[in-house]
């Protein structure tokens, strides 16, 4: 059953839009016209027309991946599947509780594909932008192994706290990130408008300036000049990071370079060990081969090196070794992880030992973020005091020696 979006007018001549599943373009408007409303665009779901437009989809722009809406929707759906309720039903169940219209836009057509003897893994493949690789095979295993409800409160649990250390990170940064705009913002428009004014006032003196004054007057006179200059290298390094990040040469320096940075760097490889550990302790539990698993998991950590040093260890596997000892031998994870997957591999515990590896990772990620914040706010705010009490001083140093005079 096709999904359309729509455009329509109410008795009172209010303005609605959103998606509707009909078998055609007529039967959607019967079925809007039983609703009271009167159709004035109608286009099959995945156009770039208005009515696309209006309801939030066929632009990739027009779309969020919204990971939160994803992890309740899928507990959501592991909750109904697991009361028995049939697959069409609980799904038509969650779509009447979807507020987003681009979500459920997706969601009609995973509805439809499986009402039409499709797979709910092949349906979700089909939308990649919201259900992740892993996402579609973890219930590819589960749809094989018969226990999908119980594969997709896996899932819900692995989005749940992937979405918490993204938060902490973003907590961490955000504060840093606002000071230091502010920060710039500040200096920059006292550089450019206020000090200019003041020195003009004051070299009409004709005294001669202390250093302070004339280092500031120098800066303030530069910024002013080849304002555009600044402009045109900020611009230029976002566009070489970005073409650097699309090359895989690139991407692997520049990830690279993250984790050398300090503090920062330290977090951020945490919050990828975390990802990896928890990624492949769910993976294997929901019945996927170690090889398979470890393909989708390079592709989650979301750090090119470390990416390429699970290709490694997935390599090392298909010959035989077993995982530990590459991952050990590669000097890029910590020897913590490899002696735990030693240890889980010798006992057959592997997920367990995974798990716990995870459990340690996140809250080594929770005091990281803790520290990080604790030391970017004292230096932000002291580098900031540094700056405006020099320009302060190069101000007041002139006006002093004047007013001696």
């Amino acid at each position: 059953m096709p999904v359309y979006n729509f455009k329509a007018l109410t008795h009172e001549g209010a303005a609605e839009g959103g998606v509707i599943d009909a078998d055609s373009p007529k039967d959607a408007r019967l079925k809007l016209k039983g609703r009271k409303l009167h159709v004035t665009d109608l286009e099959v779901a995945g156009g770039t027309g208005k009515a696309a437009k209006k309801a939030g989809v066929g632009l990739l722009s027009f779309r969020r991946r919204r990971p939160e809406e994803i992890a309740i929707l899928t507990r959501q759906l592991a909750t109904l599947l697991g009361a028995g309720i049939p697959m069409i039903g609980a799904m038509t169940a969650i779509l009447e509780q979807t507020e987003y219209t681009d979500l459920k836009t997706a969601l009609m057509d995973v509805r439809e594909k499986v009402s039409q003897g499709g797979t709910l893994s092949d349906a979700m493949e089909s939308h990649r932008f919201y259900f992740s690789e892993l996402h579609v095979n973890m219930v590819r295993a589960g749809e094989a192994g018969g226990n999908l409800d119980k594969v997709l409160f896996r899932v819900a649990d692995y989005l749940h706290s992937q979405n918490r250390n993204k938060a902490r990170v973003m907590a961490a940064l955000t504060y840093p990130i606002i000071m230091l705009v502010i920060g710039v913002g500040v200096v920059t428009i006292l550089l450019t408008f206020v000090v200019p004014k003041i020195m003009t006032v004051i070299e009409k003196q004709k005294a001669a300036l202390p250093l302070p004054t004339v280092i500031l007057t120098t800066v303030s006179g530069f910024l002013s000049s080849y304002w555009w200059a600044f402009a045109l290298v900020g611009i230029g390094a976002y566009v070489l990071y970005w073409r650097a990040l699309a090359t895989p040469g690139g991407r692997l320096w520049i990830d690279t370079m993250k984790l050398r940075i300090p503090v920062l760097g330290t977090l951020l490889k945490k919050v990828a060990i975390s990802r990896f550990a928890i990624t492949f302790a769910t993976l294997l539990e929901s019945g996927l081969p170690v090889l398979e698993a470890m393909n989708v998991v390079k592709k989650v950590v979301d750090n090119a090196l470390l990416a390429d040093t699970l290709e490694q260890v997935r390599q090392k596997v298909a010959e035989g070794a077993d995982i530990s000892t590459p991952l050990k031998n590669s000097k890029v994870f910590p020897p913590v992880v490899g002696y735990m997957i030693a240890v889980g591999e010798e006992s057959g515990r592997l997920e367990e030992l995974l798990k716990k590896t995870a459990q340690a990772y996140d809250e080594e990620v929770e005091v990281a973020s803790q520290k990080l914040t604790a030391l970017l706010e004292p230096l932000m705010i002291v580098g900031m005091a540094v700056v405006v009490g020099f320009i302060v001083l190069a101000i007041l140093l002139p006006i002093l020696q004047m007013s001696n005079l």
